[in-house]
């Protein structure tokens, strides 16, 4: 029975962390320090919303997310980001930077991108991500071709930008995580895209 526990633990950790997070060619991601993207970061707050969608594994509240574009529509097409938009997450529940790193590996690689592409993405993510507490949110701000990882604490904290993006094909990896039509959650897509209410 203990084993039984321990195994759905894990499963469901795995799981719950697949779905918390935020494709070929080496990457060119940057930390704060060497950023040259120029996307306002004041005017995503005030964009319009598209879809929201809440993530909830079995009983687990994991996170509530939102997609945001400055007219309120987001545009289907082969490309996951054909225009600028913010993907914002508000975490339910605590997860560390190595959970979000875990998950979003397993995620890519259910979408079938290569382990040297993988590997070397995750190296750059780790320069990024932070752990996570139950209130904090991160946004991915992107102009649809770069983009920029923003972190707010819980509480009301100010929004920080903690990493940049300057590779469209990392920023279209990143972003299929939730947008690719072979998402692991389609529903939770169609949610944020605004086809399901």
């Amino acid at each position: 029975m203990k084993s039984l526990k321990r195994n759905w633990k894990r499963k469901l950790t795995s799981s719950v962390m697949a779905a918390s997070l935020f494709c070929a060619v080496p990457l060119q991601a940057q930390n704060v320090s060497g950023s040259s993207i120029t996307t306002d970061t004041s005017s995503w707050q005030q964009w319009q919303t598209v879809g929201e969608a809440q993530l909830t594994w079995f009983i687990f509240d994991i996170y509530k997310s939102r997609l945001k574009t400055p007219d309120g529509q987001y545009q289907v097409s082969g490309d996951v980001s054909p225009h600028p938009f913010a993907l914002e997450i508000n975490y339910q529940r605590d997860i560390s930077k190595e959970q979000l790193l875990d998950v979003t590996d397993e995620q890519w690689q259910k979408l079938g991108f290569t382990q040297a592409y993988r590997q070397q993405w995750i190296s750059e993510l780790n320069t990024m991500f932070p752990d996570i507490k139950k209130g904090d949110e991160l946004t991915y701000l992107t102009d649809g071709k770069n983009g920029q990882l923003i972190y707010r604490q819980g509480g009301s904290k100010p929004y920080q930008t903690i990493g940049y993006v300057t590779d469209e094909r990392l920023n279209d990896a990143f972003l299929s995580i939730w947008l690719s039509p072979q998402t692991e959650f389609p529903k939770l897509r169609k949610q944020l895209i605004g086809q399901v209410r």
